[in-house]
């Protein structure tokens, strides 16, 4: 049984985890894989995190946002990468779509309020950063004379030039991002002003462009590192990814601004902190071999 369920763990993590990292525990594991579990270690232990619902008939979204209002997020309680989030919505027309499409992700889903903010994933253990990176969705920056597809082909050429991909993607010329640029009354040929970033997509996924920037380290309050460390003590993890949004930076401590603890992830994908678009390339690798060096139970099984 022991080398089926290892097989079958094996399948999935080169299927759907793409050699994220596996430095945990299958009891942490366990413990980190819906989003709803997260949200109730986030609730017991007073961490900061959206008003939100857990929820399987989508009426339940809908009495939430009449009594909390817009804008709201709708995710899978179980995915990655930010397959099957919608955000942020600002409408019924919206909502009622993201609640139609979400479900083929997974058929238990969550509503949460939606910050908006700067958003970030921060590598860390028990008792130590590794990285932090920022995390933006694609966009481009106007120049006074190119169209936003010329500067889209620009930007694509120094993703290149820098070797970005396969961990960070071309922009494409989709359908969505021609949609979301009608949202903002601009299209591909349109012309922006010279230093007038245009966002291309609503997610800061990297499928869909995406890119992340490294922050200094040294540049984040003490507050707000012990508290990245409680809540990887709380998961009783070697390491965590943890995504948090702060509406000022990272840079302010989290007690004079707002910010939400959206998830963890006991399986981070560390790949895209060594590929920043903006910012210097960490090394981090000793960090990595410490974490190699764990004797991990269980970590060949789901």
């Amino acid at each position: 049984m022991r080398t089926l369920k290892a097989l079958v763990y094996a399948w999935i993590s080169e299927r759907y985890m793409h050699g994220c990292s596996n430095y945990n525990t299958l009891e942490v594991r366990k413990g980190c894989r819906s989003k709803g579990q997260g949200r109730t270690v986030f609730e017991k232990n007073d961490i900061p995190h959206a008003r939100g619902k857990v929820f399987f008939w989508p009426w339940e979204a809908v009495k939430f946002v009449r009594e909390y209002g817009f804008p709201v997020v709708i995710k899978p309680n179980v995915s990655g990468y930010s397959r099957g989030s919608y955000f942020p919505i600002n409408s019924y027309r919206e909502l009622y779509h993201a609640l139609f499409w979400v479900k083929a992700w997974w058929p238990v889903t969550i509503v949460e309020q939606y910050l908006k903010g700067s958003n970030y994933r921060v590598l860390a253990t028990g008792d130590g950063l590794i990285s932090v990176i920022q995390r933006y969705p694609p966009f481009v920056t106007g120049n006074g004379s190119d169209t936003i597809s010329v500067l889209i082909d620009k930007e694509n050429q120094v993703r290149k030039e820098m070797r970005l991909h396969p961990t960070i993607f071309p922009i494409s010329k989709t359908d969505q991002v021609d949609r979301h640029l009608a949202k903002q009354n601009l299209a591909l040929g349109s012309i922006p002003a010279d230093g007038e970033r245009v966002e291309l997509f609503h997610r800061v996924a990297l499928a869909p462009g995406g890119v992340v920037e490294t922050i200094d380290q040294s540049s984040i309050p003490d507050e707000n590192k012990r508290l990245f460390f409680h809540v990887v003590r709380l998961f009783g993890a070697n390491v965590l990814g943890i995504d948090v949004i702060f509406e000022k930076g990272i840079e302010i401590p989290y007690t004079e601004q707002k910010c939400i603890f959206i998830e963890v992830n006991s399986r981070p994908y560390i790949k895209m902190h060594y590929h920043p678009r903006y910012g210097e390339v960490e090394d981090f690798s000793d960090s990595l071999a410490e974490l190699d060096n764990i004797e991990i139970p269980d970590q060949d099984i789901f």
